[in-house]
């Protein structure tokens, strides 16, 4: 028999008709005729010795089948489907495996299978994780022993093709069993594409993907077998907290290849590719049937070790056995496909669930954040509203100290009616030119109450022309439009009053053009002059308190604008203080990336330093067996100077013999001399390389961190 772990000694779909066909036309029952001598005699089973041994009767009749299966496939897969199956449970013959297994999978023409040879011209992301496991890929098996062995390189090719392929999966640490077991019956081409098939087809993508979520839905389906079919050992692993994934999680992602012993793992993995995943399932709840008493008993530590010392060696001696018990487990396929989506809603509503939790995290985020923006605009509108109040106050004052002005203006007119006319008119007088004087004072600084708007617009426009956003521009366009209304309001204002003071210079006028010859006129008229200088005095001090509410009026627009501006410069501050946020949170993430980036650099200097470390040990070792070899060659020495004095002393030779003897015995000491010299030499050029590497080894570390303390203290040390 060929070795299962050489890939050219198995069949394959182009090859199988030369090796099967001459089976077929041979007749059957001269082949059993031949072999029923052999049966006479006493030997039932007769076992192959070498590749020359004659077959058994059952294991010809075996060949016969399923060479004739699969020459007939597709007819056997039609019509005789249950007897295929019997056959399949029973076992794949080791030299049909290879074909048998691409015809179960379909996998006999992919055009995957033309894309293999580049696949593996191409570097893909995972080729340092598929070199680490390799090795802890059957250890023990002889075609995966040794390092850069046949094996490892088809087991790491087949997986880089695949992991390019199928790029959301890539590579899975488990899958590498399952595709050792097929290059241990077929070719890396086929093997890669009965895995792309397995993949595409099995649920096994599923169970690899980076969420792993079919793993858990086979945990979850097989936890419900276990507690329906074994309550008791169900309950006790539950008080133990010995989860089903703690030993179950394997049985799925390796199909038992890596919990039970080979030639059983195979008949397993034969019934795989006829029946799909159900063969794991009631394997193992075989497996936990036929240990349910031993189990009961042990605590965690205890049922751990019995599944890793007891149960894989359980069935190694009749491996029909563990398949028989396997389908006399309960499996209802249609309570497995409720249990799926039973599982699937349950997944579902805790997606749901964390999509909500993380949509009131950030939600809270976003409103803590809004209160704490919202406290500084409502202390900021506090303090404005508190200078607003203030300066309203002040504004109240006046307009009642104008009023209480009113008052006693009018007071004063009684009082004039009461009195003679020449003090008034004297009196009068002085108010008129104290009136003048003061509305020609509030001229003025209404003047440059104005030049302050016009220097405000002027601002505003410069703040609207140096902003580029389109935003502020069209804010500062609306402010700039209420102060140039408020300045329009203003010079309104402003005109009225110089109309006023105007129609009062004339009046004024009049008053003194007439003023010198009131008293030669006749009473009636002097009556008149009278109640004309009374009525002008009415008018100027109506135009007094005209002129004096107008300022507490532009005092209140001034007041509104500046609200308006404060408040329009609150709106933006809010707005830089979102950009700011959103540029601090761009720099936290450069700053873990960066920080990422730091710990991998420290990571490859951790590695480099102990490389050197090992470099230092290796010159270390060699000059221990240079020292040795040194040792060696001068205690030999010695024994040729003894010898060379001891044919001196005795005089065993003839003179010539012992001359040319010492000769002899002078170039063996010379030779080894110089042996000794060249040992010496090469031992000072190693040490001098390695201290060299040190040194380069250590400026290559400062220029990589120049400014970190603790990895120059690191380096120096070292």
């Amino acid at each position: 028999t060929s070795d299962p772990g050489l890939s050219s000694g198995t069949p394959q779909l182009d090859q199988s008709e030369a090796i099967k066909r001459p089976l077929l036309e041979a007749d059957s029952k001269s082949m059993r005729s031949m072999s029923g001598s052999r049966r006479n005699s006493g030997s039932s089973l007769v076992s192959s010795s070498s590749a020359s041994s004659n077959l058994s009767h059952l294991e010809e009749d075996t060949w016969i089948l399923w060479g004739r299966i699969v020459n007939e496939w597709d007819e056997w897969r039609r019509k005789k489907d249950k007897l295929l199956k019997e056959l399949i449970r029973k076992g794949i013959p080791h030299h049909f495996r290879a074909i048998v297994w691409q015809l179960l999978g379909n996998a006999t023409d992919m055009p995957v299978k033309n894309q293999y040879s580049e696949l593996l011209k191409m570097s893909s992301p995972c080729e340092k994780l598929i070199r680490r496991d390799i090795a802890r890929t059957y250890p023990e098996h002889d075609f995966f022993k040794g390092q850069d062995s046949l094996g490892q390189e088809v087991l790491f090719n087949v997986m880089k093709a695949y992991s390019l392929v199928d790029r959301e999966v890539g590579y899975c640490q488990g899958s590498a069993f399952i595709v050792g077991l097929l290059l241990m019956q077929m070719p890396e081409e086929e093997a890669f594409c009965v895995f792309v098939r397995l993949m595409q087809e099995y649920r096994l993508r599923e169970l690899f993907k980076p969420s792993m979520a079919e793993l858990g839905l086979c945990i979850y389906q097989f936890e419900y077998l276990l507690q329906e079919q074994l309550p008791e050992l169900n309950v006790h692993f539950r008080s133990q907290s010995f989860h089903t994934s703690m030993y179950a999680s394997s049985w799925f992602l390796t199909l038992f290849l890596t919990f039970l012993p080979l030639p059983i793992a195979t008949r397993i993995f034969d019934i795989f590719m006829y029946e799909g995943l159900e063969i794991i399932f009631r394997v193992g709840m075989a497996i936990l049937q036929y240990n349910q008493t031993d189990l009961i008993q042990l605590d965690m530590e205890g049922m751990s070790q019995h599944f890793q010392k007891v149960i894989p060696h359980q069935f190694d001696s009749c491996p029909d056995k563990l398949i028989l018990r396997a389908y006399q487990v309960k499996y209802n396929p249609k309570k497995m496909k409720k249990l799926e989506k039973e599982y699937t809603t349950i997944k579902n509503k805790e997606m749901e669930e964390q999509i909500e939790i993380k949509r009131l995290r950030t939600e809270n985020r976003l409103l803590n954040l809004v209160c704490t923006i919202g406290q500084v605009t409502r202390a900021q509108e506090a303090e404005e509203n508190y200078v607003i109040k203030r300066e309203l106050a002040v504004v109240r004052q006046q307009c009642t100290a104008a009023s209480e002005n009113l008052e006693k203006a009018q007071d004063t007119i009684r009082e004039l009616q009461q009195h003679t006319v020449r003090p008034i008119r004297e009196q009068f007088v002085h108010g008129l030119q104290t009136q003048l004087e003061q509305s020609r004072l509030q001229e003025a600084e209404l003047l440059s109450a104005l030049k302050e708007m016009q220097d405000k617009v002027l601002d505003l426009e410069k703040r609207s022309s140096s902003l580029p956003d389109e935003t502020n521009v069209a804010q500062l366009q609306e402010e700039l439009k209420q102060v140039k209304l408020r300045e329009l309001e203003t010079l309104r204002s402003f005109r009225e009053l110089q109309d006023i003071v105007t129609e009062l210079n004339q009046r004024w006028q009049h008053h003194t053009s007439r003023g010198g010859g009131h008293w030669k006129e006749s009473p009636k008229k002097n009556a008149l002059n009278e109640l004309q200088d009374k009525l002008m005095s009415l008018k100027l001090r109506e135009a007094q308190t005209q002129a004096e509410l107008k300022e507490v009026k532009l005092k209140n627009l001034q007041l509104e604008s500046q609200n308006q501006i404060y408040s329009k410069a609150v709106s933006r501050h809010e707005q830089e203080s979102a950009a700011l946020q959103e540029r601090l949170q761009n720099a936290l993430s450069h700053n873990k990336s960066l920080q990422s980036q730091l710990n991998e650099m420290k990571r490859k200097q951790a590695e480099s330093d102990c490389k050197s470390k090992e470099e230092v040990m290796a010159v270390r070792l060699r000059e221990a067996d240079s020292m040795a070899a040194m040792a060696e060659l001068r205690q030999k020495i010695a024994e040729l100077e003894i010898q060379k004095e001891e044919g001196l002393i005795q005089g065993q030779l003839n003179h010539s013999d012992s001359r040319q003897y010492i000769t002899q015995l002078r170039e063996q000491i010379a030779e080894l001399k110089n042996e000794i010299i060249s040992q010496s030499c090469n031992l000072r050029n190693a040490l001098t390389m390695a201290k060299n590497h040190d040194i380069d080894h250590t400026a290559a570390h400062f220029s990589y961190f120049p400014n970190e303390p603790h990895t120059q203290m690191h380096t120096v040390g070292f």
